[in-house]
């Protein structure tokens, strides 16, 4: 049987959150959670400074890293050694600027361009095998870091060797279960079965049918964590139910308290229904399921562009970001998230999440002991 995912971690509740943002991730796992970084938008010079200020900050918990290892990408993005922009096709980057000059949203100032420029230099090529693999070689030096996920495909035979050589567990995300199966040939402790209605990259596969089939796929030795629209502590009991020791979450972070979002952003959250989560590839080149705007709208409209493969997608994503930031501009501003964004109505702290997805757990534990004693009563 697949060991206790939670027991080996150090974690009491078995809800895992995953953001971008370090203080999420400290108060998900100090919240009796276990916090899981994303370290794609860092260069890996950024990453150190985040895992060391969250090595400081966690206590005696532990944390996980996520990382992209891509198998579609652009070689031609790996293998360049100047800036990327230089290889983007001009009819992309004059798309982007009639785009959101047409809008009315101007240019950043000079010296602000610079900056964004100098920062964004070192994670550009983090959506290619190599760039990854510099952020894993970061992650790897971090004692507390117990929890190495894969978030596009099987991790590197090497990759599971080191992680398993520190005691650390190494996870993957799958869409389907014969990606699980491939998982867990390639030697990773748990899958997280990520449903369509996540945020992110997904499938096609809704969670409710997905989780069973992972579960299936990876039984006996291989935990199975279920991921996508979860957002209540009666979902968790039905993770539970199907076979999933525990939950992934991601969009229920985005607005918390902790969470680095500007308020402009947080509050397009608030407004959005489940229905405004879309899949797209405005965002990296692959599908990735996030918030419509009219950034992604674009994208799909007559006459545009098709999107490049990543990492080059995310270039222009990353012109058009801080612009769009500046101005404020919330019909243009998007980010990956699941369809469970319509359950987020005001800014909460990590805790309060927390502690409210655990009292669902044990509602909903109790409201299936009544049935079960009604069913016995019965019979």
């Amino acid at each position: 049987m697949a060991k206790d995912i939670c027991l080996q971690l150090g974690c009491t509740a078995p809800i895992f959150a995953f953001s971008h943002c370090r203080d999420v991730v400290v108060e998900a796992s100090r919240s009796g959670g276990f916090g899981v970084l994303g370290a794609v938008l860092f260069s890996p010079e950024q990453l150190e400074q985040e895992l060391r200020w969250i090595d400081e900050h966690v206590g005696d918990h532990f944390y996980g890293v996520d990382v992209l290892i891509p198998v579609t990408y652009s070689k031609e993005a790996e293998t360049s050694t100047g800036r990327l922009r230089e290889i983007v096709p001009p009819s992309h980057l004059e798309f982007v600027e009639k785009l959101l000059g047409d809008a009315g949203i101007p240019p950043l100032p000079p010296d602000v361009q610079r900056q964004v420029d100098e920062d964004r230099r070192g994670a550009e090529r983090n959506n290619t095998p190599a760039g990854a693999r510099a952020l894993v070689e970061v992650a790897l030096r971090h004692p507390k870091m117990k929890l190495l996920v894969s978030a596009l495909g099987s991790p590197p035979p090497d990759v599971v060797e080191a992680m398993h050589a520190r005691g650390g567990l190494v996870g993957a995300l799958c869409g389907k279960a014969e990606h699980a199966r491939r998982h867990a040939q390639a030697g990773v402790d748990v899958v997280i079965a990520q449903g369509t209605e996540a945020g992110g990259h997904t499938g096609a596969i809704s969670t409710f049918v997905l989780v069973p089939q992972v579960v299936q796929a990876c039984a006996p030795d291989v935990a199975v964590l279920a991921a996508g629209g979860i957002t209540r502590g009666s979902q968790v009991a039905a993770a539970i139910a199907m076979g999933a020791q525990g939950v992934w979450c991601g969009t229920l972070w985005l607005a918390t308290r902790e969470s680095d979002l500007l308020s402009y952003q947080k509050q397009a959250l608030f407004k959005a229904r489940a229905e405004d989560a879309v899949q797209s590839l405005s965002r990296t080149g692959k599908p990735v399921r996030l918030l419509r705007s009219r950034w992604s709208e674009a994208w799909e409209a007559p006459g545009a562009p098709q999107p490049l493969p990543p990492p080059l997608q995310e270039v222009l994503v990353r012109m058009a970001v801080p612009r769009i930031d500046r101005a404020e501009r919330e019909d243009f501003y998007t980010t990956p998230c699941g369809q469970g964004v319509a359950d987020l109505h005001e800014e909460l702290s990590v805790r309060q999440v927390m502690v409210e997805l655990q009292e669902g757990y044990l509602e909903a534990l109790d409201r299936l002991a009544a049935v079960r004693a009604q069913l016995a009563a019965e019979t």
